[in-house]
């Protein structure tokens, strides 16, 4: 399961960091290994599955950049 599935009880709480990121971005990578092998063997419905665990990720570390203040500033210096 994706570590961006938390739990309604526990949005919000949980901590952002490096590690948790990177996570994010191994994960991202292996979910597009994995549409792209199951689309190139013809087997699209199989792909729609994570593509939406992908998208998720994607708006979540989206977030995180948004609400980031450190990394608009560091990118205007």
């Amino acid at each position: 399961m994706s570590v961006a599935f938390v739990p309604d009880w526990l949005r919000g709480k949980a901590e952002v960091n490096q590690e948790t990121i990177q996570r994010l971005l191994e994960e991202n990578d292996q979910l597009i290994r994995c549409i792209v092998e199951y689309q190139n063997k013809g087997r699209a419905n199989e792909c729609v599955q994570y593509q939406h665990v992908l998208h998720r990720n994607l708006i979540y570390l989206a977030t995180i950049a948004d609400a980031s203040p450190t990394s608009t500033s560091k990118a205007m210096e």
